[in-house]
């Protein structure tokens, strides 16, 4: 993911070089997005049919970015989710703060249809 979101990039600027104190989320969840969002937010996040943000967990920092370990899904049930073009990362699984997004190869996602991120497909880098 190449976008951090503006909330994300002013606390860690702040706790950098402000001494400011901020904590990191106890976990972090992947949503789906059918219009992406900006660093401000916004978009438009797949609801109904099932949806649900899911937890997402990283290895070690490496040369300035970091991978998922292992696989995320989704499945639609009940109804279609469309076609999502936008990854984000929350610091909730619901409301809360968007930290990062990255727009994705589109995807239509149908009832009974499931969406994998395998181990690695999901970067996060600083540079």
């Amino acid at each position: 993911m190449s976008s951090f979101s503006d909330f994300l990039e002013n606390e860690l600027l702040d706790h950098v070089f402000r001494n400011s104190a901020y904590s990191s989320p106890a976990a972090v969840y992947l949503a789906l997005y059918t219009a992406a969002p900006t660093d401000a937010g916004g978009g438009t996040q797949v609801s109904g049919a099932g949806y649900a943000r899911q937890a997402i967990t990283f290895g070690a920092a490496s040369g300035g970015a970091i991978s998922n370990t292992s696989a995320v899904s989704f499945t639609a049930s009940g109804g279609s989710f469309g076609t999502v073009v936008a990854v984000g990362i929350f610091d909730a699984a619901s409301g809360g703060n968007l930290l990062a997004w990255d727009d994705i190869d589109a995807a239509t996602v149908g009832d009974g249809d499931t969406i994998t991120f395998a181990i690695g497909d999901l970067d996060v880098s600083l540079s």
